[in-house]
């Protein structure tokens, strides 16, 4: 499959996405093609980066004048520490608006990079080019940029676009497995939410893209994408029906806040644990029908992905996760607000329940 261009407008800024494989040669040239000419750039890179890619990209860029700086990725440096890090690089080297910050590495350094962007000197030129599966399919589209703490996922940041994203298959090739069913669950979860012939094709061709065969690989990420830029368009802020991204997300949000953001659980199987109980809360309150419902959950068995809290929960942990549940963004009233499926490819948005209706549900998932 050759270079692949989206173009994604929203009511601020467009901005295009390209994916292909081995495409980093080509950053220069992408770079003037879409007019990001700049005196110097800041590379916020992920220490788990393999060298020779970063060196890649090094070569491309060789005429600019560059500074590095390594970020250890994971959600625990997912912190206001490590956005003033980034600035007072940005501070010390006298960058200013016309500059650019560019992003090498998962969602979490996409998230932050973008996030100190945004707030140096009211934003600077911002490129994304992700690393992981997960980031390619989903955070990197869409401007959202923030970091974690101790109350809570995501609660502090901004949405503010980036400039360009370039998506090279060619990283996913150093990852391990784990690291792919962990994209895959976004990729699941776009195609649940809103293209049943998506799934379908999904359901036919799921081991040849965790074996990242092309060309399912690269029609997997180019879906997946497509769905999240119409979404995104229509909604850039999630006022409406941007919200139902969050799929399966307040569950998967509360079970990883819960885990203290643990290698145990990644953000993907988190999504994969939260998609497989919205479904099941959909079911159980005559939202979704069983035959649509085995559809998802044979699907997950197939390809053996988690799907029962009980392997990663007990009881004992129930209050906690309705805790951080009730403290989700999305909940603008005592309420706890779920984006639920009526069949696939049509998500139920504006749903409130009581704490006690999901506090029941979870302690009988958690029993079994």
């Amino acid at each position: 499959m050759n270079l692949i261009k989206l173009e994604v407008k929203t009511a601020l800024q467009s901005y295009p996405i390209f994916i292909g494989n081995n495409i980093l040669n080509k950053l220069n040239t992408i770079l003037k093609e879409n007019l990001l000419e700049f005196h110097q750039c800041l590379l916020v890179v992920d220490k788990k980066v393999p060298k020779k890619l970063i060196n890649k990209i090094l070569h491309s860029l060789s005429k600019k004048k560059i500074s590095l700086h390594y970020f250890n990725s994971n959600e625990k440096n997912k912190n206001q520490k490590s956005i003033d890090n980034i600035l007072s690089i940005l501070l010390h080297k006298n960058f200013n608006r016309n500059d650019c910050v560019i992003s090498i590495g998962g969602g979490i350094t996409g998230d932050v990079s973008g996030f100190a962007a945004s707030m140096f000197k009211r934003g600077l030129k911002f490129v994304n080019i992700p690393t992981t599966l997960l980031s390619q399919v989903d955070s990197s589209i869409g401007g959202k940029t923030g970091i974690n703490t101790k109350y809570g996922k995501n609660l502090i940041g901004a949405f503010y676009q980036p400039s360009l994203v370039i998506s090279d298959i060619v990283f996913l090739k150093s990852l391990p497995k784990r690291e792919i069913i962990c994209g895959y669950g976004e990729v699941l979860k776009h195609a649940i939410i809103a293209d049943k012939k998506f799934f379908t094709f999904l359901n036919m061709n799921s081991s040849k893209i965790l074996k990242l065969k092309s060309p399912f690989i690269e029609k997997a990420i180019f879906k997946s994408c497509s769905i999240k830029k119409k979404i995104v368009e229509t909604d850039e802020k999630e006022i409406g029906i941007r919200k139902i991204l969050n799929f399966g997300h307040t569950f998967a949000h509360a079970f990883e806040a819960t885990l203290g953001y643990s290698k145990r659980l990644n953000h993907g199987e988190a999504v994969i644990l939260g998609i497989r109980t919205a479904a099941k809360f959909s079911l159980t309150n005559s939202i979704l029908n069983i035959k649509e419902f085995n559809l998802i959950e044979n699907h997950l068995d197939k390809l053996n992905l988690p799907r029962n809290i009980n392997k990663f929960f007990s009881i004992k942990n129930l209050n906690k996760i309705l805790s951080f549940m009730k403290k989700d963004k999305k909940n603008n009233s005592n309420k706890i607000n779920l984006i639920l499926l009526k069949k696939i490819g049509t998500p139920i948005c504006k749903l409130q329940f009581n704490e006690k209706k999901i506090h029941l549900f979870l302690r009988k998932e958690l029993i079994k």
